[in-house]
């Protein structure tokens, strides 16, 4: 059974699919009890594997039996657990908010562990075309997750949300072909070996990885390629906001840096320091254009869509700088985001149906209203901001010390730039919350008794805002992990 948790990870999810959807012929109802036990299965192995490779090291299996590099190969490091480790955490989390907050149907709980099988698969994967089978089950279902909202805005938004991502696929797809033309093979260490060979200044292997990063570029959501990302959080229900928010860039980041570190390595960003230079740039942009951005939303839920553009483009500058202490610190504040992420748009759900309030102004006064949720998103912002002792502080201090060490000072400079941006917009709903009156009018918010909040979504969002204090203390477990994987990546 140990040799097998690491498929048993994408297996369990993915037969779970099925059931809520063949029950779906006989009762629209149960889906929740399936999805539960299927997360719990799946979190539970996943904790077993963090188990295995810490105390054994990288793990590999080759599907059917089939050895690499003919075969298709599962890997599970240092960096693979914290990302299966998050995905278990977060499904389970947002299974339990939806058990009231809905949707409640068969259909949305059979997406949802679809969902969760491509996340995983996404992530254990050691083939670049699988990846891309897996990105593909991650989209679909993400599209659908996003569409099963009751209004029409649900319909448009995961339509724009299916065309972006189809484009983003399609570059992506195309760029293994390239890879493939160059190197006849496409399993990742493979690939990294003889793309070496073929001389990482080849026209083949540059449009490759160009190809292949703007593709995931697009699923990540960096400015300019993040307009499918402001509407599918802010239309879809607030279930699904908050695990896609959480999961579906976070995951997607993962794998843009495995492909850096694995296929094209650390050897072909110092050979064509172009590209390094470019993703850099990219980052930066995103990271203050995402920021200013969420400065002037008036909805809470783009405004949080906003940010996630510039914290994922922070993500992604500390991959691209590819120094030990930079992609640590990109590791924890990617596992940081997702939680601090998902854990905003889980309360401002609650906020939403106890006040109805979803605008900046409407937040005004209402802090005694929903006192739990409005403390626990306080808390939750200020990680975000990057106040000690958060997760996101310590995040973006590795990323900081990393970038100085590195010399390449765009990054400190757009770090700064982008925390203040940060501190302002939620400087100013932590303003309206405590000490602004309650508004009338347009900006009024229902009256008290709004819409009953199950004590479970409270939880959720209360153990969120825990962790997000809670796990700088887990940071030097993670480097250690973490250590077994990044000197052979970024030698």
């Amino acid at each position: 059974m140990i040799d097998h948790l690491i498929v048993l990870l994408v297996v369990v999810p993915i037969v779970g699919a099925t059931v809520p959807l063949v029950a779906s012929l006989y009762a629209d109802r149960g889906g929740w009890l399936v999805a539960t036990a299927t997360t719990l299965v799946h979190a539970a192995i996943a904790g077993a594997l963090a188990v295995t490779v810490w105390t054994d090291g990288v793990v590999r299996y080759a599907v059917g039996g089939f050895v690499a590099p003919y075969g298709i190969e599962l890997v599970a490091d240092g960096l693979t657990i914290a990302v299966v480790v998050l995905i278990g955490a977060v499904s389970v989390g947002v299974l339990a908010y939806a058990h009231h907050a809905g949707p409640h149907t068969n259909s949305f709980y059979g997406q949802f562990l679809l969902l969760v099988a491509g996340l995983t698969g996404m992530t254990v994967t050691g083939d670049v075309f699988n990846l891309y089978v897996f990105l593909e089950i991650t989209g679909l279902a993400a599209y659908g997750l996003v569409a099963s909202g009751p209004g029409a805005r649900s319909a448009v938004a995961a339509l724009k949300y299916l065309i972006i991502g189809t484009i983003g696929a399609s570059m992506y797809l195309l760029g293994v072909g390239y890879a493939l033309a160059a190197t006849g093979t496409l399993n990742m260490v493979d690939l990294s070996e003889k793309l070496a060979a073929v001389g990482y200044d080849s026209t083949l292997v540059v449009t490759s990885f160009a190809l292949i990063v703007g593709g995931l570029a697009v699923k990540v959501a960096l400015f300019p390629l993040h307009t499918w990302q402001p509407d599918a959080y802010a239309d879809a229900p607030d279930s699904v906001s908050a695990f896609i928010a959480a999961l579906v860039s976070t995951v997607s980041a993962y794998a843009m840096a495995r492909v850096l570190f694995s296929v094209f390595t650390v050897d072909f960003l110092a050979a064509v320091p172009v590209a390094r230079w470019a993703l850099v740039g990219v980052a930066s942009v995103s990271i203050v254009a995402g920021s200013a951005l969420a400065v002037s939303q008036s909805s809470i839920q783009r405004m949080l869509a906003y940010s996630s553009v510039s914290q994922f483009g922070l993500v992604i500058a500390g991959f691209a700088i590819a120094t030990p202490l930079a992609v640590v610190g990109a590791t924890i504040h990617l596992v940081g985001h997702a939680v601090m992420k998902g854990g905003l748009f889980a309360a401002a759900g609650i906020i939403e149906r106890k006040t109805g309030a979803t605008t900046v102004e409407g937040y005004a006064g209402i802090g005694g209203r929903a006192p739990v949720a409005t403390g626990a998103f306080t808390v939750l912002a200020l990680g975000m901001v990057g106040v000690p002792p958060a997760v996101g502080f310590v995040g973006k201090w590795y990323i900081l010390v990393g970038a100085v060490n590195a010399g390449v000072w765009p990054i400190v400079a757009v770090l700064l730039a982008s925390t203040l941006l940060t501190l302002a917009y939620f400087a100013k709903l932590g303003e309206r919350l405590y000490f602004t009156d309650s508004v009338t009018g347009d900006g009024a918010v229902a009256a008290d008794g709004g819409e009953r909040v199950s004590t479970a979504m409270v939880v959720v969002v209360v153990v969120a805002a825990v962790l997000a204090v809670a796990l700088t203390a887990a940071v030097p477990v993670l480097e250690q992990v973490l250590e077994a994987t990044l000197p052979p990546l970024l030698a």
